[in-house]
Parts: structure tokens; sequence; C-alpha cells
């Protein structure tokens, strides 16, 4: 067959050498998220944006911002609850900072035209002069700086501008109808700027290009998205203009125009340019031109994929604008639904006058793939003015036709049809394959639809599969070192504490206690009763020392009444049951706080320890012994024995129970003037009523745990391991993180009432381990409260996960200068620097809750909280999966794999969920409470 001519120079093989070095010549590395200045907090929701009348609310204070911040950091805008939105105007950002979007934050820009005007009046009307309007967002002159973050910037083109009956779109298209120019906004523009940066940023709904750049010497856009309607005309995603050392990669671009389009014009040359590992969908593919004049090289375009594109690979100019075009290479791109899939046309615009040629040499393809039929327009400029392609490994599919080929420009007639005459477009060489055949393979595993923006959802619902994983018996039923579980059954339902009692009267195998006993009072067994509760442990002591127990379990068993004491149950070689008369009859109580010193506590408590047995008076003096006690010293109840249990009684820490609790908040501002350090410089008054310690299958029916701050505290075993949890028919209070641990726990049938008279309250504060199986779960509870004021506003939460042990955050902007918290091999803090270990990031903490009725005193849109406030030392997002754990690293200035050494990201896991819960209403509870 006799290959056409027609001023196209096909070369079969690609051959060393043959085309010059084609891509940014810079080292480019991900980009690394810049220290914060300051933060801004979003007062708008979306029906407040899609209500603006006036002029844009934040424009203000969003410029101040950015005008005060020093070079080098950034400007970040976060959320608050509903509150997720900014709206404003065009503003510019300083030389040298940067703008941080929020993950789940929308910057929304103004609808209303003069909020761009440049003064005369013309923003949002047509007219023949065109560029009346600022852009959304400007940076000029600036350098080492760029906008960051998951969030998204939405130029809100599609909506009506205010006070006229047309969007930006729609005077776009009357322009176009009018053959006039549209007055719109474009949505970034950066110029005369150097190495700067847009990462992982959501782009939307632009009025005309999204992101322009104009004699920038370094650019990377690293995982941008954007998003823009097909039919939105003139909405370019990303324009190099007389640029160099620019990198487009791991993007998602669809638009109403060009995807991208590498200009040189009057304003100098583009070149050196990469696109790579992104893909395309809806706009008018990767182009080149249509300014060219001052000329476009080295550009290479690899591992790129366009689905649904107008043009695929597009070179356009025409001789109003033309120049040379040189050293293009495109490498493993696959291309489907594209109406052009190569579109490297030299006659533009039909009628255009002028005489600049446009010349397109030493344009190489080496492996791409089209899918789908589309059109092939291979047009070359003239006999003097070829067009020359170096091909390998290219297929098309059959049924393509050729178009925009002019008879004229050809020494022999041509068939158009790709089926049998136009083979030469297929492979040739060793390696040649059919249509379909290695690089269709390969592109066939890599067709994916464009992402869904990762929408923050403030209540995960688990699927039903999921829920399963929940179970009882499942939640229960491993243990070992965190990600190391193995199946160790434990069933406490069928082995319920009351069979206990009776199991054997043996007189060393219960042990009695009654308030009203006196030292020689005897059961009619001839057993002693004991007038406390810690009188019969240390007998239990003393009498496993001297080999005395001779049963499977220990009873202790306690009398009605009123017990005035701290019980301290160390180890045993035997299983301890503690059973009550009834939990509403039998009390263990104590007031202690973790405010109180060493020596206050030794004074209050040292008489009922003087004739403990050691391992008590171990447990006594390592209270004893500290300066301030702290939460760890204060349990009314302190168990380390396995498998322990405890029934029909009540443990109380009566701390602060006649007073209520809520004077001793620390303040919004801080204590001590200081909200950077928020709440850690406070006199802590945690007051626990019962502390396990490392205890598996402790197990717990019908009891009471009475208190404030920090009522139950459940620690796993040495390294993590599993330390199992069993309650039933129980009830539990408290208004600040009162059931808190790292422990697993399950929670069934039971009352959890949240106390309200300070301003802030939460359920739960679990730190499990982010490999192990399980952290809280509760079935078929009640979350109720105690119809105070700040309940009945539904300010409470659920929980916030325990961030145990740090001592500074790298998670958000503290303001403090040269504030650093860096990976080390210690918690630590001395301003403005500090560190902290994996193993504190790696407490994450994890609570599902199911089957539940939740009262009105939960957030109803937000039950999971952070942990403190943005901006101070201990603050740490709500983490709800796997997956926030590691994208919120990813944000910081940690690195989870250079720094810490993970190869790959944890597997995926659910830390907070909800399924089938009934979320209760005020009106709910006020009929529950009259009937």
């Amino acid at each position: 067959m006799n290959r056409p001519l027609f001023y196209l120079f096909l070369l079969s093989l690609l051959l060393p050498g043959a085309t010059a070095y084609a891509q940014d010549a810079r080292q480019v590395h991900e980009p690394v998220v810049p220290a914060i200045c300051s933060e801004l907090n979003a007062n708008l929701d979306l029906q407040q944006v899609d209500q603006q009348s006036e002029t844009a609310p934040d424009t203000a204070r969003l410029q101040a911002a950015l005008d005060q911040c020093q070079q080098g950091k950034a400007v970040r805008l976060n959320g608050r609850g509903t509150k997720t939105y900014f709206l404003s105007g065009a503003i510019r950002v300083k030389p040298g900072v940067s703008l941080l979007v929020n993950e789940g934050v929308t910057l929304e820009a103004s609808r209303l035209a003069q909020d761009f005007d440049k003064g005369d009046g013309r923003c949002g009307t047509t007219d023949q002069r065109g560029r009346a309007c600022f852009p959304f967002i400007d940076i000029t002159q600036s350098a080492h700086a760029g906008i960051f973050g998951g969030g998204i910037i939405d130029g809100q083109g599609g909506k009506k501008v205010i006070g006229l009956d047309e969007s930006w779109w729609q005077i776009a298209r009357r322009a176009q109808r009018e053959n006039s120019h549209q007055n719109v906004p474009r949505l970034i523009e950066i110029s005369n700027s150097n190495d700067m940066t847009m990462y992982q940023i959501w782009l939307k709904n632009s009025p005309n290009f999204h992101v322009t750049l104009t004699h920038v010497d370094g650019f990377t856009a690293w995982g941008v998205h954007i998003d823009t309607p097909a039919d939105a005309r003139n909405t370019d995603g990303i324009d190099p203009v007389s640029s160099r050392n620019i990198t487009i990669t791991k993007s998602f671009i669809r638009t109403g125009d060009d995807n991208v389009a590498i200009k040189g014009g009057n304003s100098g040359p583009s070149t050196q340019i990469s696109v790579t590992e992104s893909y395309f969908y809806s706009g008018h593919g990767m182009s080149i031109g249509s300014e060219t004049n001052a000329g476009v090289s080295h550009v290479l375009v690899q591992h790129l994929v366009m689905d649904g594109t107008t043009s695929g690979l597009r070179i356009k100019s025409d001789v109003s604008r033309g120049g040379l075009v040189e050293n293009i290479t495109y490498r493993d791109v696959c291309l489907r639904n594209v109406k052009a899939p190569l579109d490297f046309d030299t006659h533009y615009t039909k009628n255009a006058t002028g005489h600049l040629i446009p010349v397109y040499s030493t344009i190489e393809l080496d492996h791409v793939d089209s899918a789908t039929p589309g059109a092939i327009i291979l047009r070359g400029f003239d006999v003097s003015h070829p067009l020359t392609l170096l091909m390998h490994d290219v297929h098309i599919a059959p049924g393509s036709r050729v178009e925009a080929v002019a008879a004229r420009w050809l020494d022999q007639p041509i068939n158009s049809s790709l089926n049998a005459d136009f083979q030469w477009i297929e492979t040739k060489g060793d390696d040649a394959k059919e249509s379909g055949g290695k690089g269709m393979t390969t592109c066939a595993q890599r067709w994916m639809p464009f992402p869904d923006y990762p929408v923050i959802v403030s209540r995960p619902q688990l699927t039903e599969d999921q829920a399963a994983l929940y179970r009882y018996a499942n939640v229960l039923g491993y243990a070992g070192l965190p990600g190391k579980e193995i199946a160790d059954p434990w069933d406490p339902l069928s082995h319920p504490i009351s069979k206990q009692v009776s199991a054997d009267h043996q007189q060393h195998g219960i042990y009695y206690v009654d308030a009203k006993a006196h030292n020689t009072s005897r059961t009619q067994h001839g057993a002693p009763i004991f007038s406390s509760v810690q009188a019969a442990v240390n007998q239990l002591i003393d009498d496993e020392t001297a080999h005395r127990v001779n049963t499977e379990r220990v009873i202790i068993q306690v009398a009605a009444g009123t017990y005035d004491e701290l019980v301290y149950l160390p180890s045993t070689t035997h299983p301890v049951s503690l059973i009550g008369a009834g939990a509403g009859v039998t009390t263990i109580r104590a007031n202690i706080d973790a405010a109180i010193t060493g020596t206050q506590f030794a004074q209050r408590f040292q008489t009922q320890f003087t004739s403990a047995p050691p391992s008590v008076l171990a447990m006594f003096n390592s209270v004893r012994e500290r300066p301030i006690i702290g939460t760890f010293g204060t349990p009314v109840l302190w168990v380390k024995s396995q498998a322990f249990q405890a029934s029909d009684i009540t443990i109380e820490n009566s701390y602060n129970k006649a007073t209520g609790n809520a004077r001793q908040e620390c303040l919004e501002a801080g204590c001590a003037g200081d909200g950077v350090y928020a709440k850690m410089l406070m006199v802590h008054h945690q007051a626990l009523a019962l502390m396990t310690d490392g205890v598996d299958r402790a197990q717990f029916e019908r009891i009471r745990l009475i208190g404030f701050q920090d009522t139950l505290y459940m620690r796993a075993q040495e390294g993590g391991r599993t330390a199992r949890h069993f309650f039933v028919d129980s009830y539990i209070e408290g208004d600040v993180d009162f059931i808190f641990g790292d422990a697993t726990a399950f929670f069934l049938n039971t009352e959890v009432k949240s106390l309200g008279d300070r301003s802030s309250s939460y359920v739960a504060a679990p730190s499990t381990n982010l490999y192990s199986k399980f952290g809280f779960v509760f079935d078929h509870c009640r979350f109720t409260n105690d119809g105070s004021a700040n309940a009945k506003a539904g300010k409470f939460f659920l929980a916030r996960q325990w961030f145990h042990n740090q001592r500074c955050t790298p998670y958000g902007h503290v303001p403090m200068d040269g504030y650093q918290c860096l990976a080390g091999d210690q918690d630590s803090f001395v301003a403005p620097t500090g560190t902290i270990t994996k193993a504190t990031l790696e407490h994450v903490g994890k609570m599902v809750v199911l089957n539940s009725v939740i009262g009105y005193h939960i957030n109803q849109t937000h039950p999971w909280s952070d942990w403190n406030k943005v901006g101070t030392l201990p603050y740490r997002p709500a983490q709800y999966s796997s997956e926030d754990f590691w994208r919120y690293l990813k944000a910081s200035p940690i690195d989870p794999q250079k720094d810490l050494g993970y190869v790959t990201p944890p597997p995926s896991d659910i830390f907070l969920g909800e399924y089938h819960n009934v979320t209760e209403t005020s009106s709910m509870n006020n009929r529950n409470n009259n009937e």
C-alpha cells in the first residue's frame, strides 16, 4: 500500500534522541503544607450563601488576614459545625503568602458584579473591550506560596448574578452570539511569580478560566480537582501562558473548555511543561494554543486518561497567532468517547488573516490508544511547513475517519476510512499490535469516573454487614495484642453473676461485708463478717498467700449500706466477684479528686490501709508518693484482678455532688489567660468512681457508677493487649469524658446519663489503639440527661477521641511564633517546639452505638467532637475512620511514611459510627416522663 504524503512525515519507529528534552526541568515532589499564620472560622451555612443580597460579608476579613500574614505561611479557613462557608468578593493574596481551605470548607465567590469590578462599572456586561473584572483570587509577584487544602473554591458561575437575569455563564453565551466580549471574573490568576503550588484543592463553577498562569516560573498542581459543567463557556481548567517549569499531576479536570491549554502568545513562549498521571473528562482536551506566536516547546504529556472530551491531544493555531510548536511528547495516553482523538490543526479559525504561520514540528506519540472511533485531524500548513509526527505503538479504533485534510495538500487521493487504508497509524515495528492489543488492555484497566468530593459525614451510619461485626459475641470473642488478636470466645451472658453467690458456701469461698458488723461478727457458718469492703479484700489476699483459698472463684458479698472508703483490689490468684444487695441499697463511696496532693491523700485515707497486705499497700503508696495524685489516683474502686465481676452495687465518687461541677470549668479564653495551652495548665478535678487496670473479662451487671468527670476508666493490658469489659442492665452518669480508656467494652441495655451544669459534656473519651479490633460498643442503650438548660440546648456530645499522652499537636495552627510539633521518640513540648510519638498518634479512639436511643441533649448534626479546640496544644480533629487518620497526618508537618515508618496506610477501619439509633426529641422526652 502506498502511504499518503500530504506533508505529514511519519516515522514508524521511535528513534533514540529524536526529540529534545521535554518536561518540567525541576525535580517535583509532593508539596508540603506551609505553616499557618492565622485561622478564620466560617460564619455561614449554604442557605445563607444562597440568600446573598449585598456585598459579600467575608471579603474584608479575608483580605485583612492575608495582608497581615507573614511570608512563607498560610491563612487557613475552618468550618464550625454547620457553618462551613465563606462568601467573598475579589481578594489579592499577598506575595509569599498562601491560602489553605480546609477539607469540608467552601470558599464561595460573590454573585454581586460590583465585588469584582475594576472601577468603571462594566463587570457583568458585554462589550468590545472585555477584561473589566478582577479575578476572584489574584496572586501577583509571589514566590514559594500557593493554594492548599482539601476544601472547595466555588465561582458560582451558573447562578444568577445579583440584580441581573443572567448567570456569569449566560453572559458569556450572549457575548458569543453578539460577537462581543463578556466581562466576567476568572477564578484564579497567578502572574509574574515563581515556585507556586496548588495542592489538593477543589475548584468549581468558575465564571471564566479556572486557573491562568502568566509569566510563572515554577508551578505545581498536585491532586487538584476542577469540576464545571461541559456547557459552561470559556471555563478552561489550567492555562499556562508564557510560563515555564510547570507540572500538572495527579489531577482530575472536567470543564466547559480546554482541560489544559498551553499558550505562547504575545507575552512570551511557554516551555518545559509536564502534564502527568491525570484524568480529563468533559472539556476540549489537552490543548496547545491557540496563541503560539511566541512558541511552545518541550512539553511532556504522560500517563493521561481522557474520557469524554471533545478533542483529545490537540494543537490549535492559525495565521493570526501561529508560531513554532516543537518537541512535544505524548506518552502512554488513553482516550475514550473523544470526538477528535488526534486534533493537530494549523487552520484553527476559519477566515483567519495574518502572516504568523503555525509550524508543528517533532511531535512524538508513543503508546497512544483511542478505544472508540473519532475524527483524526492532521493538517499541516503547506508543503514548506508540514506537520511532523513521530509515532510508536499508536492505536486508533476502527471506524475513525480522517477530517480536515484538504485535497490540494495531497499528491494522491486517500481513503478516509481507517478500517483499511489507514493502517500506518497502527504500530509498525517488531512489537506491532492490532487495535485491542497491549496498549488497549492497559487502558481498559484505567477508566474511572470523576471522583466524588470527600464529604465529611458527621454521623456516619454503618451498613448491615458492618454492624454485624459489632455484635456482642464478635466484640467479646477476640483477644491479643493490637492487630494480632485471635479468637478467644467469652460469653458472660451465659454465666450471670447471680449464679456465683450460691456456687460455693465454704468458709473461704465467700467473704461477707456488713457496715453494721463488729470485728467479732460471724455468719451462721462461722465465717467472719467484715465491716468494710477493703478489710474483706485484705483478708482474701492474706488467705491466698497462705494457700487457704480452695474455690475456683471468690465472692465478696456486701450487705445493704453505704461504705465510705476506697477499695483497692490487686492482682489475685483467684477471680473475684463483688456482689451487693442491690445497686440502690449497697454503695461504696468516697470524695476524692485529682487536684489533691499525695500528702493530703495520705492524711485522709492512710488509716484505712495501715494493716493492708503488701500488694494493697503498694497500690496505696503509688498514689501517696505523688506530688499531685492526678486522675489515676482518684478511683473509689481500683481493680487489677483478672476476670473481676461486680453486680447489684453502686460505686460513687461524691466529689462536687452536693454543689455541681460547673465551677471547675476552664474559661473559653483558656486558663491563665493563655488559649494556646487551653486546659493543659488548669487545676484538674477528675474524680473516678471505678478504674479497671489491665483487667480482661471484667463483667458488670446491675451496677451504678456515680460521678462527674472521668467516672469510669478502663485500661488495656501491657502493650495494648485486649482487656474486655461487659456491662449489662447498668447505669453510668457524669459530665465530661465519663467513660474513657483504651480497653474493649460492650455496654448492653445500659443507661448513660449526661449531667449538664457544665457548658460542654462528652459521654466517652476512647483512646483505642489504631490496630485494636474494637473500642467501646453500646447496644440497646439509652443516652439520657438531667434536663438542664445546656442539655435542652443540644450542646453535648457522644464522644471525643482522647489524644492520650500528647504534649503538642501537629494538627491545626497554634498561634505561637516558631511553633512546631514534629515526630519524635518522646512526647514533649518546650515552647515553641515539641515532639510527639507514633504511639501517641495511634491512640485513635473507637466507638460505635447500635440500636440505641440518643437523647436530645446530644448535638444532632455533630455528635462526635474534636479533642479540644483548634489552635490549642491538645487539639485533634475527630477521626471517623482510618482514612481520616491517614489524611490528617498527610496534611500535617509529619509525613507518615518518611517520619513514622509506615510502608502503606493502615487497613481500612471504622473508628466512629452508628446503626439503627433513634434520636430523641425534647417532646419525646417530655411524653416519656409523663407516662
